[in-house]
């Protein structure tokens, strides 16, 4: 915890509420009325959670069987609520467009995940990891919600050790712990690089276990086209079989969304290919809110772009920054050379010297900033690549920096590296072709997670009345910039935790009037889907999905990327405004509706990022400062920091649809913290 920092019970407000003045936004969104989380908890921050499990009703046994959930998503958060829930008794239909559920893009989360078990006696406690999350999240996420998430952490690594989950041992059997970044504690459990694999085929095995036992059903290779909405209540989904074509609609009590985030909105990113924003974005324009839109996050450690040739970049774990030192050359001039040939009084480790107390374990959003001005510099390494210019130019630059792990293999010996990161290493060589045990690796930053989502409550529902949202779909814990290992915390906190002991409440309404195909509402839903889905089919134009999709990216990660200016927002808003027309009137969808369909699929993806990347730069426009990983240019101290302003700002951008042509509507719901205060964050 920083120096000066003090524990707080949670009783008294800390800070005022925020009044905007600033308003680069005019003209591009309309004001709504203030919103307020209707379930947020009061009392001693420690007791908010137990209290409320408590206080929220509970479902007779004999009548949960009588309701029907839908979970949409099967990663950490939607694998482990359908299984949980299915336990708990309930009839449960959950859908992936995978095909299976245990290729969920949780799979491929690599450094670990973070419990306050303080296993290493280091000082750590649930109020320290509540302390650096919010911290982490530069004091812009609920304190309620973060608190919660610090407070079950423990019981997730309890319940994956009783599935059987392989976390890494100390040689005397005690489960082990790494450091990751923008703490000062040791609290992270890992599986080697494959902490996400190894997690989410724990919860695929649990609800595995359910499909035998008869209360979930899967439906596979099924991707969610639109929400039904019957009488305000969500009570259904309109999905495409992407096997045959055939568009369905599935019923059901409540609906839970858990279909992770959108970073693919850049089209470059480390996420899976067919991640997607469309389940979110359809329930989005149907009224719920999308909370904080602009917030992504930028991982320092992946592995650079080598042209225009790509479609995908990987991730390089968080973890190696606990054995890796990150460095530069200190002249432009000896960027070409062999790394190993540079001495170490030529070498700049500039993440040592910017920041002495976290050094190469500073958060993600200010590692990534600091390669990026290095680069910038024009000290950055490897291979040059063309890059566009504002006036439209193209310049040669190398967008990379090294993360050596050399003085860990002196130190420790190449086994014990080979131990900790083999998996990780092999992946990298046979990437690069280059050996990391031998030469320095090279690393640049990369969109990897988003805060942003679906705006929720307190219990995780949105505000359509029986739509919840679980783990990356939702905006709820990581405010404007999550802390390395604490997106499968989530995941796993709320299909576990959190959603099973919440959405009871709304359920002990039930059992909820029966709906069947034949209802108005239904039948109208489902007409809507098929008429778009013939307008993109029928379009015929000239440009393909892809084409689309990657101008699209580069807009987003020109103008909304690691670095944000109010003329580069609005010139990105008229771009995609052009891109849109253009997507609508000159895209061209190969195959039939009828059938397997890829280029339809990605259409369908794509025609929902034009519409999110527009609102994402709205809200980067609207919001004139720096926090987290939204960096204004124009908020900055004088060292190139970022500056909040919280007396502006301190609040969830939370934006209602606006309509095909009107303008999105912004409702802002105050953070007013009680168990901590905001302060100027420093990691230096």
């Amino acid at each position: 915890m920083a120096a000066g920092t003090h524990y707080l019970p949670g009783l008294t407000p800390t800070n005022e509420a925020s009044v905007q003045k600033s308003d680069d936004a005019a003209g591009y969104y309309t004001l709504g009325d203030k919103l307020v989380d209707p379930k947020a908890p009061t009392g001693p921050i420690e007791q908010r959670w137990t209290t409320r499990k408590f206080e929220n009703r509970l479902v007779n046994p004999a009548n949960r069987r009588k309701l029907d959930i839908i979970i949409v998503g099967t990663g950490l958060a939607g694998g482990a609520a359908a299984a949980t829930l299915g336990e708990a008794g309930y009839n449960v239909k959950s859908f992936c467009y995978q095909d299976s559920p245990r290729r969920a893009h949780s799979i491929a989360a690599q450094g670990g995940i973070n419990a306050s078990k303080n296993y290493k006696s280091d000082g750590d406690s649930d109020y320290r990891l509540f302390y650096d999350t919010i911290k982490g999240g530069d004091f812009r996420s609920r304190e309620s919600n973060v608190y919660r998430l610090a407070e079950v952490s423990t019981n997730i690594i309890d319940q994956c050790v009783a599935q059987g989950v392989p976390f890494a041992r100390e040689y005397g059997g005690l489960l082990d712990n790494r450091s990751f970044g923008g703490v000062l504690v040791s609290r992270t459990f890992y599986a080697r690089g494959q902490t996400g694999q190894q997690l989410l085929l724990g919860a695929y095995q649990a609800m595995e276990r359910q499909v035998a036992a008869g209360t979930v059903t899967q439906f596979t290779r099924h991707e969610m086209l639109d929400l039904i909405i019957v009488d305000g209540r969500a009570r259904g989904i309109v999905a495409r079989n992407m096997v045959t074509g055939a568009i369905e609609t599935h019923l059901a009590d409540v609906v839970v969304l858990a279909t992770g985030g959108y970073g693919n909105v850049f089209y470059l990113s480390t996420n899976a290919m067919g991640s997607n924003v469309m389940a979110a974005w359809r329930a989005h324009r149907k009224g719920a809110y999308m909370a904080n839109p602009c917030y992504t996050q930028i991982h320092p450690t992946c592995i650079p772009v080598t042209g225009a040739h790509q479609s995908k970049l990987t991730l390089m774990s968080e973890s190696l920054r606990n054995d890796g030192r990150v460095w530069v050359p200190k002249r432009a001039e000896d960027c070409d050379k062999d790394p190993r040939d540079i001495p170490e009084e030529a070498r700049d480790y500039f993440l040592e010297r910017l920041y002495p107390s976290y050094g190469n374990l500073v958060t993600r959003d200010i590692a990534s900033r600091a390669a990026k001005y290095m680069c910038d510099e024009g000290r950055g390494v490897g291979p040059q690549v063309e890059e566009k210019q504002p006036d439209g130019s193209v310049k040669l630059m190398r967008r990379g920096v090294y993360l050596d792990l050399a003085d860990a293999i002196n130190r420790l010996g190449k086994d014990k590296i080979e131990e900790k990161y083999d998996n990780l290493l092999d992946m990298y060589e046979r990437i690069t072709g280059e050996n990391p045990y031998e030469v320095p690796m090279r690393i640049y930053p990369a969109v990897h997670y988003v805060m942003g989502g679906l705006w929720v409550d307190y219990e995780l529902q949105t505000n359509i009345t029986g739509l919840f949202c679980a783990g990356e779909a939702n905006f709820s814990d990581h405010g404007a910039n999550r802390l390395g290992a604490s997106a499968l915390m989530q995941g796993l906190a709320d299909g576990y935790f959190v959603l099973p002991n919440t959405i009871t409440d709304y359920l002990a309404d039930g059992p909820f009037e029966k709906i069947d195909d034949s209802h108005p509402a239904v039948q109208e839903t489902l007409t809507a889907v098929k008429e778009r889905v013939d307008k993109l089919m029928s379009i015929n134009g000239e440009r393909s999905v892809e084409s689309i999709h990657k101008e699209l990216g580069h807009i987003m990660w020109e103008y909304c990327g690691m670095e944000r200016t109010k003329e580069g927002l609005i010139e990105a808003i008229g771009l995609i405004r052009e891109l849109k027309k253009e997507f609508w009137t000159n895209v061209k969808v190969l195959g039939s509706a009828d059938s397997l369909n890829q280029d339809l699929e990605k259409a369908n993806r794509v025609a929902d990022f034009i519409e999110l990347g527009e609102l994402m730069c709205i809200d980067a426009l609207n919001r004139r400062e720096s926090c987290g990983g939204h960096f204004r240019a124009e908020s900055q101290t004088e060292d190139g920091e970022a500056l909040r302003h919280d007396d502006e700002f301190a609040y969830v951008a939370a934006w209602e649809w606006g309509g095909e042509d009107g303008a999105p509507v912004l409702h802002k719901e105050d953070l007013i913290y009680t168990a901590t205060e905001m302060k100027a964050r420093s990691y230096k």
